[in-house]
This record gives C-alpha cells, structure tokens and sequence, in this order.
C-alpha cells in the first residue's frame, strides 16, 4: 500500500485573540483520516475546534483564538 504523503504541509498563521484561524494541508490520498493534535495533545470537534476534509485537503478552523492556542 503506498504510503500517505503531505502534498503540502501547515504553514504558521496569525490570528487576533477573539478571531478565528483556519489550518490545512493537502494529503496524497483523498480521504485519509486525519488527527489533529496539539503537542502530544489530539484536539476534538468541539465549539473551539471544527475539522473539514474535502478530498485531499483537510482542514482545521480555531475559533475564539487565545495566545495558549500557539
């Protein structure tokens, strides 16, 4: 089975404290679960944290941005 490669990989965003940030990055494979983590930390869909995945691309949106999200 081939392996499942970044095609392109998070960049560093900047958001206001109170605003929202929207991560991606594009797989190699279309559907691919993703986990997105935090540290060693996996993050939950949650009102701070929704996850989308649109073939290749998933996507991660931060809401209410605070500096402990860096």
């Amino acid at each position: 089975e081939t392996p499942v490669l970044f095609k392109q990989e998070l960049q560093n965003e900047e958001a206001k404290e109170g605003k929202q940030v929207r991560l991606t990055c594009e797989l190699s494979k279309p559907g691919t679960p993703v986990k997105w983590m935090k540290g060693d930390t996996v993050l939950y869909a949650s009102e701070k944290y929704e996850f989308k995945q649109h073939g290749t691309v998933a996507e991660l949106i931060i809401r209410d941005v605070k500096s402990l999200d860096a």
